[in-house]
């Protein structure tokens, strides 16, 4: 009890990992941007995968991650999925690339 206790006192209760379920992905000029955020401390971080079908049929995936904590589930699918258009437009294919 008193783990949960102070679990809940400096934001480690729950899940380990945070993650949120991913949400339905959207479809943005040939990509799919798949809202997945992280929980913390009662608010989600801007998280989630940026898929596209490679020319030889496997799924090219790129994880996305900012540093962004939205109070809601929904404004921060919102944000993800924004953010992700600006990076598709700004890198495109290019982020698939190893580093």
């Amino acid at each position: 009890m008193l783990k949960k206790l102070l679990g809940g006192l400096f934001g480690s209760g729950g899940d380990a990992s945070g993650s949120a379920a991913a949400a339905e992905p959207v479809e943005y000029h040939g990509y799919q941007i798949v809202s997945e955020p992280v929980e913390q401390g009662g608010q989600y971080r801007v998280s989630g995968w940026i898929r596209k079908p490679g020319a030889e049929g496997e799924l090219l995936e790129h994880r996305f991650e900012r540093s962004d904590l939205v109070p809601g589930r929904e404004a921060c699918d919102d944000l993800m999925v924004r953010k992700a258009q600006v990076y598709i437009d700004q890198v495109g294919e290019d982020m698939f690339e190893p580093r």
